[in-house]
């Protein structure tokens, strides 16, 4: 709360979406500080005003924090699958025997041996 005005000043990062707006989320001012109290009507309306004010800024920190899960929830999927592709990269090679005579000798078993001649 700032408190040389009387009003809630709510954070958002720069170059963020627009906050959601609707009704009940609205900022309301809690009155003046300096303002004699002098019935239970001007009580109760500070109260409702401060209410709706931590609620409008609830409603908004859960808002950045789903979008913020979202984002990150995106992100990680993609590494998953870079991780992934690159695992299935590395398995194709291991199917092979190794060496340089490695391919003749596993060509050369589907070669038939040649026959004898009598």
């Amino acid at each position: 709360m700032n408190s040389s005005t009387g009003q809630y000043v709510l954070w958002a990062p720069p170059g963020s979406p627009p906050l959601p707006q609707g009704p009940g989320l609205g900022l309301a001012s809690s009155g003046s500080d300096d303002a004699p109290r002098t019935s239970n009507s001007t009580l109760v309306h500070e109260l409702k005003s401060t209410f709706e004010a931590c609620f409008a800024s609830l409603i908004i920190q859960e808002y950045w924090k789903d979008a913020l899960e979202k984002k990150h929830l995106t992100k990680l999927r993609h590494w998953q699958q870079m991780l992934e592709n690159i695992n299935v990269q590395h398995k194709k090679p291991a199917e092979f025997p190794q060496g340089s005579l490695a391919y003749l000798e596993q060509v050369s078993t589907n070669i038939p041996a040649p026959l004898k001649q009598t």
